[in-house]
């Protein structure tokens, strides 16, 4: 045996770990409530009545708040962390059966959902701590910083649309039910399996309508040398409130991410791990 294969091999276990597996499955919950609490939050921004962030960063803010909020917050962490640990192993060593071009693109999904995971663990230790944890300052912050170099507007206009791009895509994924694959529907009693598919596909779609509005705004912000147009799903789900047909489009989304926040809490159950 070689030593990639022994390297293979010892990840596969610690990938298959029960500790590992059970602290996940909680951190399902935890991402579930943030995108609960972020649904609030959208739907008060359409209403007019938030000036927060919009985002996961502002539902963590919202969570520190509460009674045992700090308490709550570290468990959820604890959970992201496993998570981000699990999707590292997913991205390292693939899933089961033949390495094909499918394979391959949910490896590098796996390693996308690693640093999402990770960055959202990281800012709810900062909000533990009492520090800035502005999603949108940190990403207007960087935009500034990358527009004063050389070609670094055009980063940030590639950036953008990066960022476009995963919202269509996500939109993508959620309409022809590709998450399913990492579901145990068998598993599912049968008066949920459709509820639960339809909360995905909600979800999926709404994310990926925000994500790809901020990526159009990230481009904006390049082209205008706008920073605090690049604050992310804060800056796309403020903008529209500006508007009246907005305002619908943003009850629509807040609706489509509670369905996820939803849908995160089915996945604790019978998410394939």
């Amino acid at each position: 045996m070689t030593a990639a294969s022994n390297v293979r091999n010892t990840a596969s276990r610690a990938a298959e770990s029960k500790p590992l597996e059970l602290l996940a499955r909680g951190g399902f919950v935890g991402y579930g409530i943030i995108h609960l609490l972020f649904a609030w939050i959208a739907l008060q921004v359409a209403l007019g009545g938030s000036g927060q962030d919009s985002d996961q960063s502002g539902a963590l803010q919202t969570i520190a708040k509460q009674p045992f909020g700090k308490t709550l917050l570290i468990v959820i962490a604890v959970g992201l962390v496993a998570m981000a640990i699990w999707q590292a192993f997913e991205a390292a060593i693939g899933e089961s059966g033949p390495q094909d071009r499918r394979a391959m693109a949910e490896r590098v999904l796996s390693g996308a959902r690693t640093i999402l995971y990770g960055y959202l663990a990281w800012t709810a230790v900062k909000v533990v701590q009492g520090a800035d944890a502005s999603m949108g300052d940190s990403n207007a912050g960087n935009a500034s910083g990358l527009m004063d170099s050389d070609g670094g507007r055009w980063l940030v206009g590639l950036i953008g649309l990066v960022v476009l791009g995963v919202g269509v895509g996500m939109a993508i994924y959620g309409y022809k039910k590709k998450f399913t694959r990492h579901l145990n529907t068998q598993q599912m009693p049968a008066g949920t399996r459709q509820p639960i598919i339809r909360l995905g596909m909600a979800g999926y779609t709404a994310k990926g309508v925000a994500y790809a509005i901020a990526g159009l705004l990230v481009v904006a912000a390049a082209v205008n040398y706008d920073p605090e147009k690049a604050r992310g799903l804060d800056a796309a789900l403020k903008t529209l409130a500006g508007y009246s047909w907005g305002v619908w489009l943003l009850f629509l989304i807040a609706a489509g991410i509670a369905a996820f926040g939803v849908y995160c809490l089915a996945q604790a159950k019978y998410r394939k791990i």
